[in-house]
């Protein structure tokens, strides 16, 4: 079934029958706070029905239906647009009913229920026959959590008990964690949306897999392996690596099919935090040469690290549930740019980070490029260029190099070898570079120490003397070279220091050629490198 809208209305269309069905959505807000019983028994009403209600959790928004009604499940799939062997999740609301629709429940269900239910945790069982295989996507298996927010909970019970609920969003996109993600994903498919605010977690509960010894982690969340095994001795993972050419039904949803992907490719980049961030920088910066933004998932650590592209801050490292919170939201974000490609920084693998990869890995479809194999490509990623004040000729030559076309990003500065104190750049020089269409007027004069020598930085001199210095004082370096040197040019660069205009313009025009000839060397290690 596909969908297509006139005027602003959702009407769904067969292809053989023509318009079919139109739906309008109602909007229900609702506060856990204080329920409005007249509300939650409204939609619980719908659910009985066989009708379509999203409604919040803990975790991300659910699309509620009647779990042990088949025609329920099957309008769950036509509106998601969901494969239908990809399992639904029943909800319940008190434990005692579990035994309604699992059989040969485990001893450890006791324990992991007190610990972890009403919470973010499904578990997996042998169905009864009350479950249709709708539900279950042909599989003689159920997947059953107890979610703990409370309009969810109230909903359920107005709903009868069981309530199956995938996620209120087009399978495939990336899950919805506020009532608006429902509405531009579901508006006019489905009967209402209750709005409870934005969700607490983020990310899909944990699935464990009942069924074998010991239980197996189909899906990471934010019930830990740790945690279960505090409870119940061992656990398992799945490698969760299942293709979707396979014929095999998925177990659990989120196994088979890409899940939770922006429109745009989304690519990690991995390695240790510094390359990541080195390795993104050059990407974005040859994307930004090519007048094709991209996208960067940053943190609140590297946001400022990025200059180029389109960058979002998804949390904070040192609170990665943060980070979870946020996933969903960038990645819907990222759908309103024009951008093809997002990359993202990655996390660690462990505790609630084993999630965020689990769900960023979906959502890039595993497309994943170590950050060394970009880094190691790049012999220099900084610049200075050291001259006597750090005033004239020093500014000048960076704020050229800064307006070459460069294949790669370098981080361009400059400093001198006698600054008493910031000081501004010369007037002068400002003027000869404001009428060659660039500017000095945030510069500020830097003296030149030993944390400037590093094997990734180099530094050009704009005298002999300037180079003789710093290798008497630091001592011999390999990045170390005067500009002629470094450019192979023996145009000697003037000093304007105390002359007239004409002699900056003079001292401008022979810069300009040596930083072209820079430019022209800088691109050509890179391509060799490459």
């Amino acid at each position: 079934m596909t969908s297509g809208w006139m005027s602003q209305k959702k009407f769904f269309f067969n292809s053989n029958d023509g318009i079919i069905n139109f739906m309008k959505t109602k909007i229900r807000k609702v506060d856990k706070n204080q329920i409005d019983d007249d509300i939650i028994n409204e939609a619980g009403n719908l659910l009985r029905e066989g009708r379509l209600v999203a409604f919040p959790t803990e975790t991300v928004y659910g699309l509620g239906a009647d779990a042990l009604q088949e025609e329920a499940a099957k309008r769950t799939y036509e509106a998601k647009g969901r494969p239908s062997d990809n399992p639904l999740i029943v909800h319940i609301a008190d434990y005692e009913d579990l035994k309604k629709i699992a059989v040969n429940i485990p001893a450890e269900t006791d324990m992991l229920a007190a610990h972890f239910w009403p919470g973010p945790l499904t578990m997996i069982f042998e169905k009864s026959d009350a479950v249709p295989h709708g539900t279950t996507g042909g599989l003689d298996t159920v997947a059953v959590r107890m979610p703990e927010d409370p309009v969810a909970l109230a909903l359920i019970r107005a709903a009868g008990g069981f309530v199956s609920a995938p996620s209120a969003n087009t399978s495939g996109r990336p899950s919805p964690t506020t009532a608006e993600h429902v509405v531009a994903d579901l508006d006019g498919r489905i009967d209402m949306i209750l709005d409870g605010g934005a969700v607490d977690i983020g990310l899909e509960s944990t699935i464990l897999d009942m069924t074998v010894a010991p239980p197996v982690i189909l899906r990471p969340g934010a019930i830990t392996a740790e945690m279960l095994e505090d409870v119940i001795g061992p656990v398992t993972a799945d490698d969760n690596s299942m293709s979707e050419k396979s014929a095999r039904a998925p177990k659990a949803p989120g196994m088979k099919y890409r899940h939770y992907a922006p429109k745009a490719k989304l690519v990690i980049v991995e390695g240790d935090l510094r390359e990541e961030i080195l390795a993104i920088r050059q990407l974005a910066f040859e994307a930004d040469r090519k007048g094709r933004p991209v996208g960067i998932i940053a943190t609140s650590e590297t946001l400022a690290f990025y200059k180029y592209g389109i960058v979002k801050n998804i949390g904070t490292r040192e609170n990665e549930r943060s980070v979870a919170r946020g996933l969903y939201k960038i990645l819907r974000e990222f759908d309103e740019e024009d951008i093809d490609t997002i990359y993202s920084e990655s996390f660690a693998a462990q505790g609630i980070g084993k999630a965020i990869m689990n769900r960023l890995e979906k959502a890039a479809g595993h497309h994943r490029i170590p950050a060394a194999d970009i880094v190691k490509l790049q012999k220099y990623r900084q610049i200075t260029f050291v001259s006597g004040t750090d005033s004239a000729r020093g500014p000048m030559a960076a704020e050229l190099l800064r307006h070459c076309d460069l294949v790669q990003e370098y981080v361009i500065n400059s400093s001198g070898m006698v600054v008493l104190f910031p000081e501004p750049a010369n007037q002068k020089a400002e003027a000869i570079m404001k009428s060659a269409g660039m500017t000095l007027k945030d510069h500020s004069s830097h003296p030149f120490d030993g944390e400037n020598i590093r094997e990734d930085t180099l530094i050009l001199t704009i005298e002999e003397s300037q180079k003789e210095k710093i290798l008497s004082e630091y001592g011999h370096s390999d990045s170390i070279f005067t500009l002629n040197e470094f450019t192979g040019d023996d145009t000697e660069i003037p000093d304007p220091y105390g002359k007239p205009l004409t002699a900056y313009g003079e001292c401008y025009e022979v810069l300009n050629r040596l930083i072209n000839e820079l430019a022209e060397k800088l691109n050509s290690l890179t391509e060799e490198e490459k």
